[in-house]
């Protein structure tokens, strides 16, 4: 008789817990279904704010108060912006000036700050590289 009430018990425990489930998994779906509007509204908005970045970036040379020649800056887009050549209309280059574009509250990401770090400690440097004769065919 125990092993029967054993098996009892162990079956009320697994259909509580069956039933447990199914109205934790109800009250989910509901709040679920009640939040998915705000959720999209909520990603329609930060899509907009990234592509928005991303074109004000792309433009701002040719936007009210760029204090470089658009003809002078060379976008990048990672990590960087723009590396702008001062100069380079007169064919003569004075100055290269690192350009970073932030729109709204954002701010620099990490590998960017290291890169700010590296010109202002002046850990930038010119190198020359010569493709080795024979691996570009004639």
């Amino acid at each position: 008789m125990e092993f029967f009430e054993i098996m009892g018990v162990v079956a009320m425990l697994f259909a509580a817990l069956y039933l447990g489930y199914l109205i934790g998994m109800y009250i989910a779906k509901n709040q679920l279904r009640e939040k998915i509007p705000e959720i999209r509204e909520d990603a329609i908005k930060q899509s907009r704010a990234v592509l928005s970045g991303q074109f004000s970036e792309q433009i701002a040379p040719y936007l009210p108060n760029f204090p470089f020649k658009p003809t002078e800056a060379r976008f990048i887009g990672k990590p960087i912006d723009f590396v702008v050549f001062e100069g380079m209309d007169g064919r003569k280059i004075d100055e290269v000036v690192f350009v970073e574009v932030k729109s709204g509250q954002s701010k620099l990401s990490k590998i960017q700050k290291t890169l700010k770090s590296a010109i202002d400690n002046k850990n930038v440097h010119w190198h020359e590289y010569k493709v080795p004769e024979g691996a570009v065919k004639k």
